[in-house]
């Protein structure tokens, strides 16, 4: 018989030492953990991953950009194209535009906290914050909130900006059917009013505004590490040949004086341009 009042053993003893901690398997050394940098919205550059801003533009990161850096679409916001072609992002819910705001201004002309662009969804919107000067949309002042458009014209009391949204710059036009259209006018040849030189290359320069810099995707590349990579702009129109320099950081020597940033200045034959080691002329069609 068994005794009632007798503990029957339990069929085994566990094998793990429920107190003990149990260590997984060591990682292998052979393996190869796969880092992706991160693509800025703004200017394309690839930074190395969990940095909070742009090594490049220097845009500050508000969270982790999605997708692949080298595989899926960039991450693309409404933006305001400066008079340089630069753009500003904007972020959804308001944007203070002015001298100290999300969207920084550099002109005397624009208040501190001048006017505020919002990002509702697909809408969006700015007013003006009671600023000295105003803003206008299209060239008419704005009292309250006023709808932006893509393409839209804001002035930041007379400071001007383009409101543009993902696609709309590079948006290329398609006939609405199948069929060539006829043109009425014989297309004429764009004749170039200058030449700039660049070591031993020459870029035609025609009616036109032309970035140039360290990155490949400036109109006219100057491969040199003193320079920067959206180093400044070359504008040619019927009155001339102008220079800016956008804001680089080594700057931009004109006849062995550096000149202004944000500075438009106008180019003269036989003027010479310094950027960093490289020597750069302009050749202006002979009259």
């Amino acid at each position: 018989m068994t005794d009632q009042n007798k503990t029957v053993a339990m069929g085994g003893a566990p094998s793990v030492d429920p107190n003990r901690t149990v260590m997984g398997a060591a990682p292998s050394l052979n393996t190869t953990v796969t880092i992706k940098p991160v693509q800025c919205p703004v200017c394309k550059g690839f930074n190395p991953p969990g940095i909070m801003f742009c090594n490049d533009c220097g845009l500050i990161f508000e969270k982790a950009l999605d997708g692949d850096a080298f595989g899926a679409p960039a991450v693309q916001l409404p933006c305001l194209v400066d008079q340089n072609g630069r753009e500003h992002q904007l972020r959804p819910g308001p944007n203070v535009v002015g001298r100290q705001g999300d969207v920084t201004i550099e002109d005397t002309r624009v208040s501190r906290r001048h006017a505020e662009v919002t990002l509702d969804g697909n809408a969006a919107t700015v007013e003006d914050l009671g600023s000295t000067n105003g803003t206008k949309v299209g060239g008419q002042p704005i009292s309250g909130k006023a709808t932006l458009n893509p393409g839209d014209k804001v002035s930041f009391g007379g400071y001007e900006m383009t409101f543009s949204t993902p696609g709309e710059t590079n948006k290329t036009q398609q006939a609405m059917s199948g069929r060539t259209a006829a043109i009425n006018v014989v297309p004429t040849v764009n004749t170039a009013v200058a030449w700039l030189l660049v070591d031993e290359e020459e870029f035609p320069l025609e009616h036109g505004r032309y970035t140039f810099g360290r990155r490949t995707d400036n109109d006219i590349v100057v491969s040199d590490p003193f320079v920067s990579g959206k180093h400044g702009l070359i504008e040619a129109d019927g009155t001339g040949v102008y220079l800016t320099d956008t804001g680089s950081t080594n700057g931009t020597v004109l006849n062995d004086a550096k000149i202004t940033a944000d500075q438009r200045t106008q180019l003269q034959r036989d003027d010479v341009i310094r950027l960093g080691e490289k020597t750069l002329r302009v050749k202006f069609r002979e009259s």
